[in-house]
């Protein structure tokens, strides 16, 4: 087995190595407005809360025993 993980990582390494983030070190092109902040704030918040509140507000439903 750890002959396995030596090869493989011997592999792996040097492709990890070699890439490199994508970082800018400028502004941004275009600003980004606040219809739009508002818009992807609502479906974050959306996509984390909503399950949550989803079984939240059905607790009662799992509770109940057949």
């Amino acid at each position: 087995m750890p002959g396995v993980l030596r090869l493989l990582t011997s592999r792996v390494a040097p492709v990890v190595r070699s890439q490199t983030a994508n970082l800018g070190s400028r502004p941004a092109q275009d600003k980004i407005g606040v219809v739009e902040t508002t818009f992807a704030l609502g479906m974050f918040s959306l996509a984390i809360l909503g399950p949550s509140g989803w079984i939240l507000a059905h607790l009662e439903d799992y509770r109940k025993k057949e």
